[in-house]
């Protein structure tokens, strides 16, 4: 763990109910489960006022997780402060992950995990003190890109922000920073039959090295290590959020592409928020530079990527409740 004096004295060590952060006396959490239109029953905790006025419709806020984490690390952090702002919040863990129901465990889909952010519109549209007028959506990091998808072909997203975005579908088909060739496209796909085969003969998907119990001697590549430290160490550590998924998951997100389709989420807003340190940034500028509709960057001055998960000092929570107080009227 980081031994910056500033860093340490904010670090969300896990709480003894399991989560990585402490709930506020002003907020209450509610485990809830709904299911998405796959038959997929995703497991969410409900966060709200504890004096909310149930006889007022208020306006609600759907909340995905990093990809590979849970809702008891981001989510849960995000639904937490805006709880306290007036919001109600649902942290879900996505399909096939966390404590969501789906077989085999710990597929990726960009479809499903779309899917899932419109299933948390439904399930907020059911209580009687949520306008179902004013829903809106976080996705934090791979969430980021998901909610896009989700409120691409979802109109009842009415604003949708995203914090440390990822688009994961965008990294498996054009590779880093648009790095990738169509050589190394038809490489993975050839690979990925090969890792079919391999699976049918296993009789079970194999999947991604995992998160190890604790950082090896020689420490890995910067963001590898920026990951370990949220996932493995103290920090985030959560036995849900393993960091693998089923190997052949990359199909489904080579087939599905990049972000394609911003442009119809408008006239709907969106908010784009990232780190100036954050190596993930250039996903957020380019969703920027594409999008012709009302949008916005804000840019954290000495943040990191993983920073946007849980730094309540520096996650911009004041200009999230003026986005969505604003958008969601």
């Amino acid at each position: 763990m980081s031994t910056n004096p500033l860093q340490a004295s904010i670090l969300m060590n896990p709480q003894h109910d399991g989560y990585t952060f402490a709930l506020s006396p002003d907020v209450t959490r509610t485990p809830v489960r709904f299911t998405n239109r796959y038959g997929i029953e995703i497991a969410a905790d409900l966060y709200r006022a504890a004096d909310l006025d149930e006889s007022v419709a208020h306006a609600a806020i759907v909340i995905g997780p990093p990809h590979g984490g849970v809702k008891e690390q981001g989510p849960g952090v995000y639904a937490n402060e805006l709880a306290q702002r007036g919001f109600v919040a649902v942290a879900f863990d996505p399909s096939y992950n966390g404590e969501s129901s789906g077989e085999p465990r710990h597929i990726t889909s960009p479809e499903l995990f779309a899917e899932d952010f419109s299933a948390g519109v439904d399930f907020l549209g059911t209580l009687s003190y949520v306008d179902r007028e004013r829903i809106g959506a976080i996705g934090i990091c791979g969430s980021g890109g998901f909610a896009f998808s989700a409120a691409s072909v979802d109109p009842r997203i009415r604003a949708v922000a995203t914090s440390a975005m990822y688009d994961i579908s965008g990294v498996h088909r054009d590779g880093w920073q648009h790095s990738g060739t169509d050589e190394d496209r038809a490489q993975t796909l050839d690979d990925l039959a090969q890792q079919r085969w391999a699976d049918v003969d296993a009789g079970a998907p194999a999947l991604l090295p995992t998160f190890p119990a604790e950082m090896p001697e020689e420490g890995p590549d910067p963001i590898t290590r920026e990951f370990f430290e949220y996932y493995v160490e103290e920090r985030g550590r959560h036995p849900r959020s393993i960091g693998g998924f089923t190997i052949t998951s990359g199909q489904s997100h080579i087939s599905f592409g990049p972000l394609r389709h911003v442009s119809d989420i408008e006239p709907r807003p969106i908010m784009l928020i990232t780190g100036d340190e954050a190596h993930s940034r250039w996903f957020s500028d380019d969703v920027h530079a594409q999008a012709t509709g009302p949008k916005e960057l804000i840019v954290v001055p000495g943040a990191r990527h993983i920073d946007l998960y849980d730094r309540t000092d520096l996650i911009p929570f004041s200009e999230l409740e003026s986005f969505f107080a604003t958008h969601l009227r």
